[in-house]
């Protein structure tokens, strides 16, 4: 599959945040994140290569017994809701399929690392992460409903699960200033990202940007962290996978399901409807189940 950085779909002006000093301030923050595991980086890196195979995939994560467990665990999850153990990491592996483990670790690693951060003074981490479970849940149940190939789905929860990263240094290093963002947003009844750009001269994409650079996040994941509120100008290859963060992001933060700061996002073109082939009514139909399919996936924030 290509990734987002061959394309020029992300270009150099995304890493850019103005020169100031909250700029400068957010930059050293990302620079000096511990990188993400070794073992991660390589198992991202053979997944892109469409010859690898499960055997493949298996001897890289044998080689890190944490991250064998957080797989394990997750396939024995309620999340998959098998009905039978598995033991096996190959097995694990071709039940699910190359592509889905890779999201699986990427998406377990990232969440669980930021989720037991304790330097956050600012909003809510665990009101943040429910909101991040609730897009990334539902973008795998929009998919779902148009009968997207299965193999697919794991893809729309991760860049759902992860597309507010860059939120986390904002929350972190500016605290009070952020909550005054978020505050301002609330009482003009304006979308987060314009309370941003207003308050701070930045914003979450341009810092989750720097996340993305950082850690190599190319492709489906990257694309979404930068993109998820600018669609206009996306040239990219996943234009499917980031209507439907956007959908699911609306959708979470109107029915305020955990806490985003952002009670007033924009509204979508219908042409994101359109090309989607969903109409306004979507979002009553997995109201319901949606609260359910989030505790299942919390599963993720724990390993």
């Amino acid at each position: 599959m290509a990734d987002g950085f061959d394309d020029g779909s992300i270009g150099e002006d995304k890493f850019d945040l103005g020169g100031t000093e909250t700029g400068r301030k957010i930059e050293k923050y990302i620079k000096n994140m511990p990188s993400l595991p070794t073992t991660v980086t390589k198992v991202l890196e053979i997944c892109n290569n469409p010859k690898t195979s499960p055997a493949d995939l298996n001897r890289v994560i044998s080689l890190d017994p944490v991250l064998v467990g957080r797989v394990l665990k997750l396939i024995n999850s309620a999340y998959y809701s098998l009905g039978q153990p598995i033991t096996n990491l190959v097995r694990a592996i071709i039940m699910l399929g190359i592509n889905t483990v890779k999201n699986l670790v990427l998406s377990a690693t990232i969440a669980g690392n930021f989720s037991a951060r304790k330097d956050s003074k600012g909003i809510n981490l665990e009101g943040f992460w429910r909101h991040s479970l609730c897009v990334g849940v539902a973008a795998k149940m929009l998919v779902k409903k148009r009968g997207v190939d299965s193999k697919q789905y794991e893809e729309y929860f991760t860049a759902g699960l992860l597309h507010d990263i860059g939120k986390i240094p904002l929350n972190s290093v500016i605290t009070s200033d952020y909550l005054l963002t978020i505050a301002k947003a609330d009482r003009e009844r304006i979308p987060l990202v314009r309370a941003e750009e207003q308050n701070l001269k930045l914003n979450h994409c341009q810092a989750g940007a720097l996340i993305v650079k950082a850690w190599k996040l190319e492709g489906t994941v990257g694309d979404t962290i930068i993109y998820h509120h600018n669609l206009a100008s996306y040239t990219g290859p996943y234009r499917d996978i980031l209507y439907s963060i956007a959908l699911a992001n609306r959708f979470a933060s109107l029915m305020e399901i955990g806490f985003s700061g952002d009670r007033y996002p924009d509204k979508l073109d219908a042409a994101i409807w359109d090309s989607l082939g969903l109409n306004r009514n979507i979002f009553e139909e997995i109201e319901e189940t949606v609260n359910g399919e989030i505790e299942k996936a919390e599963v993720f924030l724990k390993l």
